[in-house]
């Protein structure tokens, strides 16, 4: 009998895993990027990306209900346009997540680091990946077991951070003004709108992991939707009063420049010591980064397993059991990452990968309208795909020449590896059509009498049923003399 995945998680409990997804480290750090992109105005970027985030949201709705099935996007991409596109998306959800991996690195290093102690940037970077990578080594559970008190503390942090800066506005030293001030020296309004939403896209990023989990939902076509349009949602609030308060409690130029930017907020109100906001702060960053370095070294170990990747890469720690390899080469890269850029230019990277997963995702969905699925399942408007795939294809354009430059060798990397899985797929088809099975060449090899019972016992071999002929004996079959069998019931020359 099959053994399937149990379904008991509930649309609370699925709510919960996705704003979990979704409420991270990429506030913490990206709103000073954000502020110094598009103006005062932070909150109207967060808002910008939460709609554009929520037009490929509804391509997956769609597809976890109609296919609920673990795989992802990588799964739905296969299906709809075969298997070297779905190997395509797949290493970019893995590229992206070594990249965000790597944006967090520096993060870590930035000035909330800095607040508590002064330690230079290489240092303390190979020190955080090294620690991130030892726990991940050492196993799941007591990696995901930190991960339950670190997303209550980052949560926290938020909120506080939203209490605080309704305090700043609520005793008069907030410039509310600022929350109309778009656009920067170097560009217009609506371009500097758009820059700032690349950025605070990467803050949403997070709902797309969920859709593995369509295959243990109780109801996904009731639960999935409402609890990934909800969590979107509730992320999107957060968001906007979180940029409301920090455009209104601190000057942009300040906000700007600063690596920290939510300890600013802090500063302005006074009221709690910047150590201890600095050690939420860093407590959000790190548990980001764990859960990001899980994910992108797992995503490395089934491509592996599934031949995709190099077999060095599936290779699992006696005792521990856990991908010790796949885990020590995608913190290697994270490494590279992270020592050679800054962490917007790296976030905006792991958007331009993203960006390619959700304009496919957003044309799957199209495509895979043709078949019929699970029934009564989730169907999204067709001009919401569209409008997705459209919002990635424009979102394309905005993205930096620098930002093009370090993302298309990853985006060239998994172009190579699907046309190398795509040629190997090819060939071992054609070798399988080469190969005839051995039951069909001892159509071949028999006299007509054996023809009339493939059971007999062949001349030489192993005894067969009893054939009940003219004579009563044996049936027997000639075995051409170049031609012996092997175990395995194949044909191959003797040696």
């Amino acid at each position: 009998m099959t053994v399937v995945l149990k379904r008991a998680v509930t649309t609370p409990l699925l709510y919960f895993f996705i704003l979990g997804d979704i409420l991270g480290a990429g506030v913490y750090v990206l709103v000073g990027s954000v502020a110094r992109e598009s103006g005062g105005a932070v909150w109207l970027p967060l808002v910008i990306a939460l709609l554009l985030a929520t037009l490929t949201a509804g391509s997956y709705a769609e597809l976890a209900t109609k296919f609920p099935r673990a795989g992802g996007s990588a799964h739905y991409v296969t299906r709809a346009f075969g298997p070297a596109a779905g190997s395509f998306v797949g290493f970019c959800m893995l590229a992206a997540g070594v990249v965000s991996v790597g944006a967090l690195a520096r993060a870590f290093a930035g000035d909330y680091l800095q607040a508590l102690v002064s330690v230079p940037v290489v240092v303390v970077v190979v020190v955080f990946l090294v620690l991130l990578a030892a726990l991940n080594i050492r196993g799941i559970r007591e990696s995901l077991g930190a991960n339950v008190a670190a997303t209550l503390v980052e949560v926290g942090g938020l909120l506080l951070i939203i209490g605080l800066g309704l305090w700043v506005m609520l005793r008069g030293d907030a410039d509310l003004s600022r929350l109309t001030q778009v656009g920067t020296a170097e560009q217009g309004a609506v371009g500097a709108v758009l820059a700032g939403s690349v950025l605070a896209f990467y803050s949403f990023v997070g709902f797309e992991t969920s859709v593995n989990l369509a295959e243990e939902v109780k109801d996904p076509r009731r639960s999935y939707p409402t609890a990934l349009f909800g969590a979107l949602l509730t992320a999107g609030v957060v968001y906007a009063l979180i940029g409301v308060v920090a455009s209104a409690a601190v000057p942009t130029e300040k906000l700007a420049e600063s690596s920290g930017p939510l300890l600013e907020v802090v500063r302005v109100a006074g009221e709690v010591p910047d150590w201890l906001f600095s050690l939420i702060a860093l407590v959000a960053v790190a548990n980001g980064a764990l859960l990001t370095g899980i994910m992108s070294s797992r995503l490395a170990y089934g491509m592996a397993r599934d031949g995709l990747l190099p077999s060095a890469l599936a290779r699992i720690l006696p005792g521990r059991r856990t991908p010790w390899v796949a885990i020590l080469a995608t913190s290697a890269v994270s490494l590279l990452l992270a020592l050679t850029g800054e962490v917007d230019s790296l976030a905006a990277t792991l958007v331009l990968l993203l960006l390619f997963v959700f304009g496919s995702v957003d044309a799957a969905v199209l495509v895979l309208r043709r078949e019929p699925g699970e029934p009564g399942h989730f169907r999204i408007p067709t001009i919401v795909p569209l409008l997705g795939l459209a919002s990635c294809l424009f979102l394309f354009t905005r993205i930096d020449g620098e930002v093009w430059a370090r993302g298309l060798v990853l985006v060239g990397l998994g172009a190579v590896l699907a046309v190398v899985n795509a040629i190997r797929a090819r060939g071992g088809v054609d070798a399988e059509k080469r190969v005839e099975p051995a039951e069909e060449r001892r159509k071949f090899m028999t006299t007509p009498r054996d023809r009339d019972d493939d059971t007999a016992e062949p001349k030489g071999g192993r005894p067969g049923p009893r054939d009940e002929g003219k004579d009563g004996g044996m049936a027997t079959r000639e075995v051409a003399p170049d031609v012996a069998e092997t175990d395995e019931g194949a044909q191959e020359p003797p040696d």
